[in-house]
């Protein structure tokens, strides 16, 4: 889950530096947010996968 709140806190520091004007800060802490989540995203699918024959196997 620390990988999901590095990923709001970016996308925090996205939109607040966004609000203020800060283009260059807006785009870099956007662009790292959605880096994030997609690797929080794959990693989630891969650990249901592996979880859910780890389970079926003491059957």
């Amino acid at each position: 889950m620390d990988l999901l709140r590095w990923t709001l806190i970016f996308l925090v520091i996205a939109l607040i530096a966004g609000v203020f004007g800060f283009g260059g800060i807006y785009a870099g802490a956007a662009s790292i947010a959605k880096i994030l989540f997609f690797v929080f995203i794959v990693l989630f699918v891969v650990s249901l996968i592996m979880g859910r024959g780890r389970g079926r196997s003491g059957l």
